[in-house]
């Protein structure tokens, strides 16, 4: 049985990965690529309820960005083991663009019809299984192996603060340049990505050393086969199943249950306090993200990654419980804090561990259960909640987690006893 390994030894610099210059423009690019992301849904949602006032497009709009990462994401990594990743993530912009134009061309001819905004919404969707993928093969291209763990981390930060720069940034461009037009200029914010792309001296080509034995690309057929592959290796199993298992039982979806968490706290007009619920657990993230950062704590075990999770899912619990709203908004953030820790420590892992000649699908592995599972947190949280509340529905969620990852902390002390 192969040696599953932690983490290497991270030399004791702050913000170790952005001395590398490469890392540097990729971050930048990818964090433009992540806020264009974000801008989108909001002028999208808003002009598509505006015009059909459907509750099921919502619904469908939350399916269509996360089913594309169940159903695609180990064939979109295979295709990164085979081919240039720099080129499946240029797909993933050019994917990302086509939505964009194509929602501007409606808003401005005034012809958006039904099925034309679902075919946008799953175009949108793809372009993120191409875009996340081929990131994630990239970067461990980009860095040095001692300095990965910092690269991830500062990635998952980048990743939430385009999430809470988005909606802002979205804003103000539809209070200036209004929805029709702003749509236009987010498409922009795609390009820096494609040309940083074109020339950047990363991928196969640049690898050192003899290259790994390519397979061929059987579509869904690599599951089987990727899990059969890393089957003796205890240590990438456990963190899927953790990544899997969060993101069924809660992933985000208490985040669209937020208008109910606000009235029951009493905070549910528009306004500073409910935007701050909105805000709370993006906020924890980027405070854990820089702090550890800047001390370079928390070295990447998957001990301490389940214990981060437990925190995560007792945070989350305790929200979902109380009633006073200066507790729930500093639970969120502690809930911020360990899922930023715990996300980014699980995909440490998973690409320290990952064989060179199969990564791109064990990450694709990885991103459908991390990502694509989060499909089903809607029927988890959602659907249970209109049964039993969402207060119920989240901490009962929280609970079952919390069980799961207690089982996977005995298995990985029986692993490594």
């Amino acid at each position: 049985m192969p040696d599953d390994k932690t983490a290497p030894a991270t030399p004791r610099t702050s913000f170790a990965a952005l001395r590398q210059p490469g890392f540097r423009a990729f971050l930048a690019t990818y964090f433009l690529a992540m806020m264009a992301d974000n801008i989108e849904h909001v002028i999208s949602y808003w002009m598509a309820y505006q015009k059909f006032h459907s509750a099921a497009l919502g619904g469908f709009a939350v399916v269509s960005h996360w089913l594309p990462f169940l159903v695609f994401s180990v064939p979109a990594g295979a295709l990164a083991d085979r081919f240039d990743p720099r080129r499946l993530n240029q797909i993933g912009m050019l994917l990302f663009m086509t939505a964009s134009l194509g929602w501007g061309y409606f808003f401005v001819t005034d012809t958006l019809q039904m099925w034309q905004a679902m075919v946008l919404l799953v175009i949108h969707g793809c372009a993120g299984v191409f875009w996340q993928t081929s990131s994630q093969i990239l970067i461990h291209d980009i860095v040095t192996r001692d300095v990965l763990p910092s690269a991830v981390r500062l990635n998952a930060t980048a990743r939430t603060l385009g999430v809470l720069v988005g909606p802002a940034v979205g804003g103000a461009i539809m209070l200036t340049l209004g929805p029709k037009y702003g749509i236009f200029l987010n498409a922009c914010f795609y390009l820096p990505v494609i040309l940083w792309m074109w020339k950047a001296p990363y991928g196969p080509k640049f690898r050192k050393g003899a290259p790994a034995p390519q397979r061929a690309v059987r579509g869904w057929a690599d599951i089987r086969q990727t899990l059969r592959d890393i089957a003796d290796r205890p240590l990438l199993l456990s963190m899927i199943l953790l990544a899997g298992a969060a993101s069924f039982f809660i992933g985000n979806s208490y985040q669209a249950q937020m208008p109910n968490f606000a009235q029951d706290l009493g905070r549910g007009d528009p306004g500073v306090a409910y935007s701050a619920l909105l805000a709370a657990d993006a906020a924890g993230a980027l405070t854990a993200g820089f702090l550890l950062e800047r001390w370079n704590l928390l070295k990447p075990s998957p001990r301490s990654a389940v214990l981060l999770a437990m925190g995560w899912c007792l945070s989350l619990g305790g929200f979902a419980m109380v009633h006073i709203y200066p507790l729930a908004l500093f639970l969120l953030f502690c809930a911020g804090i360990c899922e930023l820790s715990y996300n980014s420590m699980t995909q440490t892992i998973v690409q320290l561990n990952a064989p060179a000649e199969i990564r791109g699908r064990v990450i694709g592995v990885f991103n459908m259960c991390a990502m694509g599972m989060r499909t089903f947190s809607g029927i988890t949280v959602g659907l249970v909640g209109t049964i039993a509340g969402v207060h119920w529905s989240l901490g009962l969620s929280a609970l079952v987690m919390l069980c799961v990852l207690l089982l996977l902390r005995r298995r990985l002390t029986v692993t490594h006893a």
